[in-house]
């Protein structure tokens, strides 16, 4: 998962795309980077870090143009160096800079495509790059540089693509194009901000990013559909796939996006109160008499579903983590020790809101079960008399292959296991799952019913299709082992 963002302005674009990209931080910890065009220039600044670690001031001067593409990533598979940071370049057929939130499945395929038949040569094992050549060989194909052109090429990319991805490119002597997977797997924004010089417009990974900028939230791009923005400010729109079925990872609900964005024209924040109230329902359900005295969020995301399970059980809700904000997200940390390791500095218990309760934990989500066991035996060790836990959602038992780091199925603790057994593994006294069913109603909503969403990290669905031998594929790239030889390789 990664966060994007994509400005053309009536003025310099930099401080816009860095104040955009910080917004998107929580989607990815690895690396940064922004791309400007400047009439017949095109600058690019990247590293590894943080948002406000990789750009100093003498880096934002650099940065002139009024069209701008920005980054941060969260790495899946690849190397975890400079060299895999975003946005990417290429001068040929145009200067385009181009970068790409989501995960192709045919990676390997297109590489060979693009060296063999493109006459193009993928210096990285990122996705993205492989992305970025395709894209330019379509571009090239058109022999012009129009809106209409543009279109074309990103037909050809929806071709020849498979997977989730929503992309931000800037193309010199055009502006800005985005677009997004036929299947709307990942999100992308449209904004708009009008100044006494014109009208100005944004695309982005979530809408969080338009609203500390001023833009006006349009609408979500659509499916298979791609925006081109001229360096003039003109906007242009047009569907370049044939139609698929719309589904929007319902992951970006359960964990990665910001409470405070709207996706699919749906609240997130209310999408996880919702998710509280199912929830809360199912326990009632299947433990009436559950004696639970208070419930207690893991922080951050599990917040609005744990207010609305206390609500639901009419019993106290309370704050019992003090988080550290200066460590990242644990679940988007790049090994296992490293995610160990940032549990115990992250979150520190108060005992005066365990000591002798009986206390429902309440998380978003339990991935690799890691954390969770590590939160549970917290919990004891402040006093609990009894640790319950509870899940905003199903339990993960298949990789996720659209961009989430869901390595391979032996790294997922619910894999293989009965929800019995999983209680067992993480040493709590009663675990309870969201149904699915309930999570696809919870984030759908009154406005949408019945909306369908890859799910399939819970269900093992996979709506573009999977090739024979493409998990025994991820599992060597994407596992906490094989990242662990590229480091020391490294």
């Amino acid at each position: 998962m990664c966060g994007i963002v994509g400005i053309v302005g009536t003025t310099e674009v930099a401080a816009a795309l860095y104040d955009g990209l910080a917004m998107l931080q929580h989607r990815g910890q690895d690396a940064a980077g922004i791309a400007t065009a400047d009439g017949s220039h095109l600058r690019v600044h990247k590293g590894n870090g943080l948002v406000r670690d990789v750009f100093d001031a003498k880096a934002m001067r650099l940065l002139e143009g009024r069209v701008g593409i920005a980054h941060c990533r969260y790495p899946t598979a690849g190397s975890e160096g400079s060299d895999e940071a975003q946005p990417f370049y290429v001068n040929s057929p145009y200067g385009i800079a181009l970068a790409h939130n989501g995960n192709l499945i045919n990676t390997d395929a297109l590489r060979r495509e693009v060296f063999e038949q493109d006459r193009r040569n993928v210096n990285t094992e990122s996705d993205s790059e492989v992305l970025l050549n395709v894209f330019a060989h379509e571009l090239d194909t058109q022999h012009a540089l129009t809106p209409e052109s543009a279109f074309r090429a990103v037909e050809g990319v929806n071709r020849r693509a498979k997977g989730g991805y929503a992309v931000v490119a800037t193309v010199l002597g055009l502006g800005l194009v985005a677009f997004r997977d036929p299947h709307g797997i990942r999100p992308l924004v449209l904004g708009k901000r009008s100044t006494p010089s014109g009208d100005e417009y944004a695309v982005a990974s979530e809408s969080v990013a338009l609203d500390v900028l001023g833009f006006e939230r349009v609408r979500d791009v659509a499916p298979g559909e791609a925006i081109v923005v001229t360096a003039r400010g003109e906007l242009f729109a047009r569907i370049c796939a044939e139609p698929q079925q719309h589904a929007p990872c319902i992951f970006e609900y359960v964990y990665f996006a910001r409470p405070d964005s709207m996706i699919e024209d749906i609240s997130v924040h209310k999408a996880r109160m919702r998710m509280g109230v199912t929830l809360g329902e199912k326990i009632q359900r299947e433990r009436p008499d559950h004696g639970i005295d208070v419930v207690i969020p893991i922080p951050d995301t599990s917040r609005d579903s744990a207010l609305e399970i206390a609500n639901v059980l009419g019993v106290k809700y309370r704050e019992g983590f003090i988080k550290n904000r200066y460590i990242g997200r644990t679940f988007i940390m790049p090994g296992q020790g490293e995610r160990v390791k940032s549990v115990k500095r992250k979150l520190n218990p108060i005992p005066l809101e365990f000591r002798d309760r009986v206390v429902l934990l309440v998380d978003d989500s339990i991935v690799r079960g890691t954390t969770s066991k590590q939160i549970v035996q917290m919990a004891r060790e402040a006093g609990a008399k009894k640790v319950y836990l509870a899940s905003a959602a199903p339990p993960v038992r298949y990789p996720n292959i659209y961009g989430i780091d869901m390595p391979s199925s032996d790294e997922l603790v619910a894999h293989g296991r009965t929800e019995k057994e999983i209680e067992e593994l993480l040493g709590c006294d009663w675990l309870i799952y969201q149904d699915l069913a309930d999570l696809e109603t919870a984030v759908a909503g009154p406005k949408f019913p019945g909306r369908k969403f890859d799910s399939s990290c819970f269900n093992g669905e996979y709506v573009t299709g999977i090739e024979a031998g493409y998990f025994e594929r991820i599992q060597q790239l994407r596992s906490d082992e094989a990242k662990k030889k590229r480091r020391v390789a490294s």
